[in-house]
């Protein structure tokens, strides 16, 4: 995959790809998004050193951020739109996927109560986006107040994943442990951001 990416890096289509898996996981929690972004960005960054520059092109990491971050903002906009329309129909699709049950159940009352900085947490945590953005349609949250959060929560999601990528490419070349560094970075902020989520229940609760 790496060798892949690798040679994607340098060409529109590393863009199109990420984009897609982007967009998409927020119906489908089951994309390793975060994953592919890491990986594109450490092969981009592990074949920069390697090669005839001393370090990456930035202005690449820029692009992979803000292509990252627009996906995930169109992602949450369609899955608004589209339960704000059949919020009976999407409640009934959650409750057929466990996972999304699951995290509905965890994050529930909170994640779609408890304002706009949870969100920017929730698209850390696994499932959270899908929860918050059906969750927002389906309460028909006001767009105006829904789509700034939903802008900083993937701006701040993409400049964390790329940074991963970037620095393990860097340190470690565009190499599996680099990656499985920056990808387990990652998956330690998504159980921070769960438990960060999930605390202000178990405090209602007791």
């Amino acid at each position: 995959m790496l060798e892949q990416l690798g040679a994607l890096a340098n060409t529109p289509w590393i863009y199109v790809v990420v984009g897609l898996s982007v967009l998409l996981d927020v119906f489908l929690p089951v994309l390793p998004s975060g994953v592919l972004v890491i990986t594109a960005a450490t092969a981009a960054a592990g074949s920069a050193v390697g090669g005839d520059h001393p370090r990456p092109d930035l202005a690449e990491m820029f692009a992979l951020v803000l292509c990252a971050a627009t996906a995930s903002v169109a992602g949450d906009l369609v899955a608004y739109r589209l339960a704000w329309r059949g919020g009976d129909r999407f409640d009934r699709a959650i409750a057929r996927s466990r996972r999304l049950t699951a995290a509905q159940e965890k994050l529930g009352t909170a994640l779609l109560r408890g304002g706009g900085a949870l969100v920017v947490v929730a698209r850390f945590a696994p499932a959270g986006r899908s929860v918050v953005s059906l969750g927002a349609g389906v309460m028909h949250r006001r767009v105006r107040d829904f789509l700034p959060w939903s802008a900083l929560a993937g701006l701040t999601w993409a400049s964390y994943s790329v940074s991963l990528g970037y620095f393990g490419g860097r340190w470690l070349g565009a190499t599996w442990i680099g990656t499985a560094v920056s990808v387990l970075a990652l998956f330690l902020a998504g159980a921070g951001a769960a438990f960060l989520i999930r605390r202000p229940r178990e405090a209602e609760a007791s």
